[in-house]
């Protein structure tokens, strides 16, 4: 009794804690959502501004702990549960050579952002963060890219006002390529699949892939959509990579651990759920649970969001130069240079 007594008071301790910075990223990401729906515009973007115009809360003693659970705890959650999304048999009804495509793509983007940031005398994770955003799900992938990076002393990835302007420049060229890449698709008489593997293979986020995809035909939106879920299924590939190629290295000469210590050591918990979720949604099992899924992986990366947004300071937002715009700009122009170069190979419609 007197255990279980110490345990709901530390629970009790830890949710004071948490709950006043928690409460105003909830906050942020409703007015995100409400301003979201009323202008037809972004969700995600909005609550990353939200939250950055509210920095100066973060680092009060009474919000910080709230701040820094839903920046880590709710954002990784978050990713992990996008792998309800996504089933085996859907990436394979593709076809073998849509999925080299995207397979090239994605790789060629990666090693474009890495390129480029050391061109442009950039940190090399900012290149990573970068490549990975373009390549599978823009912000969403940046935050569980720079969720596997270094740290530094303090707790903070080095790059983190870098990570924050990659967040924002997916979004706004995610929401610029909406409107554009249906308009390019019809100009060039693109079939249904080929529009669909362009708007697929090049748009950042899901929802605006779904949008554009479907302005065009529903054929080009199914293929768009299928495309897209391929790109996001390899989130845990590039961030198991990412994660393997950060290791210590120290660790190189330790004698090796358990199986799973080891995996549990180099696969962060959230890509474990990812995995585990797209097997059962693969397997059928999470039919009743996907619409629920869905939203608590989508509220959680608001919240995120919100939280990282708060982090970070309109000054140091500036702080970050002109050079990882170009970066973002460079990415993006080159992922959607390869789908469209393979998408005109497919022939006019």
């Amino acid at each position: 009794m007197l255990a279980r007594a110490a345990f709901l008071d530390a629970q009790g301790q830890a949710l004071r804690r948490v709950w006043p910075g928690w409460a105003t990223c909830v906050l942020i990401a409703l007015a995100a959502s409400f301003v979201a729906a009323l202008h037809q515009g972004p969700p995600m973007l909005y609550a990353l501004l939200f939250g950055t115009a509210l920095h100066c809360q973060s680092p009060e003693d009474r919000t910080a702990a709230g701040v820094e659970f839903c920046s880590r705890t709710l954002l990784r959650l978050g990713v992990g549960l996008l792998g309800a999304r996504i089933t085996w048999e859907q990436v394979a009804g593709l076809g073998w050579p849509t999925v080299l495509v995207v397979l090239g793509a994605v790789a060629s983007t990666l090693a474009c952002g890495w390129w480029l940031a050391k061109a442009l005398r950039l940190p090399w994770m900012l290149g990573v963060l970068a490549g990975g955003a373009t390549a599978i799900c823009g912000a969403s992938a940046a935050l569980a890219i720079a969720a596997v990076l270094p740290r530094a002393r303090d707790g903070e990835t080095p790059t983190e006002q870098h990570g924050l302007v990659v967040a924002v420049m997916a979004t706004l060229l995610s929401t610029a390529a909406m409107v554009a890449y249906p308009l390019i698709a019809r100009q060039l008489h693109l079939s249904a699949a080929g529009a669909g593997l362009f708007i697929g293979g090049s748009i950042h986020d899901v929802a605006q892939v779904i949008v554009a995809g479907y302005a065009i035909s529903p054929a080009a939106g199914d293929t768009a959509s299928l495309v897209k879920l391929l790109r996001v299924s390899l989130l845990v590939v590039v961030v198991l990579g990412v994660s393997l190629a950060c290791r210590a290295p120290g660790q190189a000469g330790q004698q090796p651990p358990a199986l799973m210590l080891r995996l549990r050591g180099l696969v962060p918990g959230f890509l474990w759920l990812f995995v585990a979720l797209a097997a059962l949604n693969s397997l059928g099992c999470l039919q009743l649970l996907q619409e629920p899924l869905n939203v608590a992986s989508r509220a959680c990366l608001m919240l995120g969001v919100a939280g990282l947004g708060m982090k970070t300071s309109f000054l140091r937002l500036a702080s970050a130069g002109w050079r990882p715009v170009l970066l973002m700009l460079a990415t993006s122009a080159w992922l959607a240079g390869v789908s469209l170069a393979a998408a005109c190979g497919l022939g006019p419609r």
